[in-house]
């Protein structure tokens, strides 16, 4: 057996894993999408359809060369269910770079190609969250914390600033590679930006990923009736999703469900509702799209296009 298919039944397993381990999770939110209202739900799953070219276009538009386009937008699908396997990213990309890598990028161009998409995509979630915030007064404020929230506060400023001197430790001990990472990403974003198309792909792709997502939140809310309102919906999914980088699990399940959940709530919603929501959100864009994603992961791996 080659290592292709070595790997292809690899990914298959790690399918069957997920699933078994989360089926109740499967289970509750497919009971609670049955009675949602189906028109949409259609909205939703267009979105979640349309959040995969958009990936794409943002990737095409932080490289200079072009890229074959339909196996483009099978490895960014291939790439979103090997990014429930690993966790922080690790998985797509590690798909993106190898397929990258596979068209011809040297590896540490790819590796900059990767981290211009991350920088694009952070930048525009943060300007959403801001227009959302301005649009939403009193949306990001957070409830009033208990009286014995003064130790915890202390904690958090302690960590905080052990934080800050390790991050400045490090940076000084790396200044030199740090130096020329930073040269080769400001080159290639030059580059990238002296073509109006790759820049209009990279910052629009990015700008779309990030919208689209929030779109299908907010049309599951919709459809099982949330009191809140659809600005306020996308703003707590955006605010939650930012949040949920910060915890390494895989796809971020686990820490994106509770802290969009808690977020939802904090934006008014009842705790069934805003549960209904979050495991309609995950069923749409996890668990029923994760084993087509990693049988077409083991086919790119067997056609060797990663």
């Amino acid at each position: 057996m080659s290592w292709h298919a070595g790997v292809s039944l690899l990914v298959l397993v790690c399918a069957g894993f997920l699933a078994r381990r989360h089926w109740p999770v499967i289970e509750v939110g497919a009971s609670r999408l049955a009675h949602a209202d189906r028109g949409w739900l259609l909205v939703a799953t267009a979105a979640t359809l349309a959040t995969w070219a958009c990936s794409a276009l943002a990737q095409q538009g932080a490289v200079a060369k072009p890229l074959p386009a339909g196996r483009l937008v099978a490895v960014q699908f291939a790439a979103a269910a090997a990014n429930h396997v690993l966790p922080s990213g690790l998985g797509a990309g590690a798909v993106n770079l190898r397929f990258l890598t596979r068209c011809g990028l040297p590896v540490a161009r790819s590796a900059t190609a990767l981290a211009v998409k991350a920088c694009a995509g952070t930048a525009v979630r943060g300007c959403l969250i801001g227009g959302l915030a301005l649009t939403c007064p009193g949306a990001l404020r957070l409830p009033p914390l208990p009286a014995t929230a003064g130790t915890l506060t202390a904690w958090t400023v302690t960590a905080s600033a052990t934080a800050v001197v390790v991050t400045a430790v490090a940076a000084v001990l790396l200044a030199g590679p740090l130096r020329r990472a930073l040269r080769s990403v400001l080159l290639d974003v030059r580059a990238v930006h002296e073509l109006p198309a790759r820049a209009a792909a990279l910052w629009g792709g990015s700008l779309a990923f990030a919208a689209l997502h929030a779109a299908v939140v907010v049309a599951v809310a919709q459809a099982v009736g949330l009191p809140v309102s659809p600005a306020r919906v996308a703003l707590a999914y955006l605010v939650a999703s930012s949040a949920a980088v910060l915890l390494p699990t895989p796809g971020g399940l686990g820490s994106l469900d509770a802290a969009l959940v808690l977020a939802l709530t904090f934006a008014g919603a009842p705790g069934g509702a805003a549960a209904s929501t979050v495991l309609g959100y995950r069923l749409l864009t996890v668990w029923l799209p994760l084993l087509p994603g990693l049988v077409t992961l083991g086919m790119l791996i067997r056609r060797r296009v990663l």
